[in-house]
This record gives structure tokens, C-alpha cells and sequence, in this order.
């Protein structure tokens, strides 16, 4: 399967989460709503994390990870490009690989997973890319990885 990332819109990403403005003028904007937990041992983590770009053109997907209790948010700090894929859980369980979306997200945007939503790993483009990332954690029963069957994503 080959995907083409679309540009990242509120619209297009709404089923799998929500779409972080980085505001251009003063003021502030909250985003509460776009938080989810159901577990309340777990407790809000906050860490700051450096990615380097990948250089893979076209990108070859085999792993995606979900977060089942609780959302997941990144927020640029000093990021130019960088590429958000996603895929809803299926009805059978895992991710619905054959509706995988991918899009290109640029520096000022963020995005918060909602649950049991699942993605990729964080992948840059372009260069090096730092970025806010706001979790819940209760030890790693809410992390989940599997490999899936390869599928590329090309990258403009």
C-alpha cells in the first residue's frame, strides 16, 4: 500500500485527534478538551524530546503503537516538517491498516492523539526537531506496539 500525506487540517485529523495551533499573535488558546484519561492512577507527564530527520525517501512503515487509556500530545518547539500518520483501532482489534491517513504537519502545529488512537513514531523531516510531549503515565500497560504489514509513505 502507498500513501501521500496530505497537509495537516483540523477538518481532515478530527477522527483521530485534535490539531495544536501555535498562536502567531499574543494571547493564549487552550486545548483541555483534546486531554483524555481513563485510568485516574495515572499521573501527567511532561517531557521535552530532540528527534532527528529521517532521511528515508519514500518512508517504509511496519510498526505502528497506540496509547488505549489516554491521549498523547506533541508540541513543536523548533521543528520544521514533520509527518503525523495515523489509523483507527479495527473492529477486530489492532489498527485498521487499510485506512491509514498521513499527513505533513509544519513547525507551528502540534496534535494530540485521542485514545486508543494509532500512530507512527514521531518523524521529522528536513532537520532535527525538538519537541513538548504531554502524556499519562501509570507504568507501560498503556503503551502498545505491533509491527504491521509494510506500507509507504511518500514524502514531498
Amino acid at each position: 500500500m502507498e500513501i501521500v500525506p496530505q497537509p495537516l487540517t483540523k477538518e481532515a485529523f478530527a477522527p483521530y485527534g485534535d490539531v495544536i495551533d501555535i498562536p502567531s499573535e499574543a494571547g493564549r488558546k487552550y486545548y483541555e478538551d483534546a486531554l483524555g484519561n481513563l485510568r485516574p492512577e495515572a499521573k501527567p507527564s511532561l517531557s521535552v524530546s530532540l528527534k532527528a530527520e529521517t532521511p528515508d525517501r519514500p518512508l517504509r512503515a511496519e510498526l505502528l503503537e497506540r496509547h488505549e487509556f489516554s491521549s498523547q500530545s506533541f508540541v513543536p518547539i523548533d521543528v520544521d516538517r514533520w509527518l503525523v500518520v495515523v489509523a483507527p483501532h479495527a473492529a477486530a482489534g489492532g489498527p485498521d491498516t487499510k485506512s491509514v491517513r498521513a499527513f505533513i504537519a509544519t513547525g507551528k502545529q502540534g496534535v494530540t492523539y485521542k485514545p486508543n488512537t494509532w500512530h507512527h513514531g514521531l518523524t521529522v523531516l528536513d532537520k532535527p526537531g525538538r519537541f513538548a510531549v504531554f502524556m499519562w503515565r501509570a507504568g507501560a500497560e498503556d503503551e502498545e506496539f505491533v509491527p504491521v504489514e509494510p506500507f509507504t509513505i511518500h514524502i514531498p
